[in-house]
């Protein structure tokens, strides 16, 4: 476990006061503390996503296991009743992957990352050589109309415009469309226990709204630091997907307060966050597939060691779901359905006491009565790790 010592360095910024040291730990309860995992906030879903800037949603359950792991009281129709009134929407924002947003965020934060996603839309070796020397504004144009006159699937919209320019790559031109314009994909996506092909239409046309682009790059960084910090230049990057923040932060720098990490990089936080004591007791968590606690920092030693985040990072591109204990990553979990038995497959990866075990147990059932209500037996496995 990372040491608990706090000491100070001093710097050329900081000769005139030397910067405080937050060692792993104290920033291990800091980011808990933030994401609300050292107990359940009273707080509605929508507060909820708001306050964490989005959930990562690849997948169409991952939001409701984060929720519900925040949440006192969590209930899957309170998300899925969101999705279906267009409270709340699945998009590509933050890194170009699937978040789960308030529809006043999505209309805000679209724009901030819009550059973004047109660069690695272009700069990507497959797409953006296929639809070079193309007309965008016309591609966009098309593409827009084919998915605000019914929601389509990526493969029926590469189809269709793939008529209109048969020479280029059918799927090329979808993801062009998804790169450049604001899609939204639509229920039944995401809704708890109902199946459905990922339908996409553009956010205006969902919500009858346009993009809002009064949000600041500012005031994006400070909601970051509320959720996710104390943080580096570098932290915000690699949760956000954007580059050179650093002027950003120098901007803020009279606003915030600033530490250095163990490593000797300067950390900046807003100056009334909290930042609890490194032994503050963390119970067990299960994190879901795809969380935000794991990969919105480029150093993640705050919740995953390295060689828990190496070994996570060989399973092509998937991010498990990980099983917090006493704060920090401690293994991964999923489950498995047969002839009406639900099984919560636990795979530690290092050794848990006999009191961890328990505690992680007991938790696990609080897991399956909210996953598996109606499955007719539910188990835990421990499984050995691979």
């Amino acid at each position: 476990m990372p040491g608990r010592k706090s000491t100070t360095v001093v710097t050329p910024r900081t000769r005139s006061r030397p910067a405080q040291v937050l060692s792993q730990r104290a920033l291990n309860r800091a980011l808990l503390e933030r994401q609300w995992l050292l107990r359940r906030a009273k707080r509605s879903a929508p507060q909820a996503i708001e306050h964490l800037v989005g959930l990562q949603a690849q997948a169409p359950n991952p939001p409701y296991y984060g929720l519900w792991t925040r949440l006192e009281g969590f209930r899957q129709e309170d998300l899925a009743t969101l999705l279906l009134d267009r409270q709340v929407v699945r998009i590509v924002l933050m890194r170009g992957t699937i978040h789960l947003v308030t529809a006043r965020d999505a209309r805000r934060l679209r724009p901030l990352v819009q550059p973004m996603m047109e660069r690695t839309l272009l700069a990507h070796r497959t797409y953006g050589r296929n639809i070079a020397g193309m007309d965008l504004d016309a591609l966009v144009a098309a593409g827009r109309a084919l998915v605000e006159e019914e929601p389509r699937t990526l493969t029926e919209l590469g189809a269709l415009l793939a008529e209109r320019w048969p020479d280029r790559d059918p799927n090329s031109l979808a993801q062009a469309i998804r790169a450049f314009a604001p899609l939204v994909q639509v229920p039944p996506r995401g809704i708890w226990g109902v199946g459905g092909q990922t339908r996409c239409t553009t956010l205006e046309s969902w919500l009858g709204q346009p993009l809002d682009a009064s949000l600041s790059m500012e005031e994006l960084v400070l909601r970051y630091l509320a959720a996710f910090g104390p943080a580096t230049v570098l932290d915000v990057q690699t949760w956000s997907g954007l580059t050179r923040l650093s002027d950003v932060l120098e901007g803020l720098r009279p606003r915030l307060r600033t530490f250095r990490n163990e490593q000797g990089r300067e950390l900046f936080d807003l100056p009334d966050a909290p930042r609890p004591d490194p032994d503050t007791p963390a119970p067990v968590r299960f994190l879901p597939e795809f969380d935000n606690v794991l990969v919105s920092h480029d150093d993640r030693g705050r919740v995953i060691s390295d060689e828990d985040r190496k070994r996570v990072a060989t399973r092509n591109g998937m991010v498990p779901g990980g099983l917090l204990v006493d704060g920090f990553f401690r293994g991964a979990w999923k489950f498995r359905q047969s002839r009406g038995t639900t099984t919560l497959l636990i795979e530690p990866y290092k050794r848990l006491s006999a009191q961890e075990r328990t505690a992680v147990e007991e938790e696990g059932e609080r897991l399956l009565d909210f996953a598996a209500a109606d499955a007719k037996t539910r188990d835990i496995q421990f499984v050995r790790s691979k």
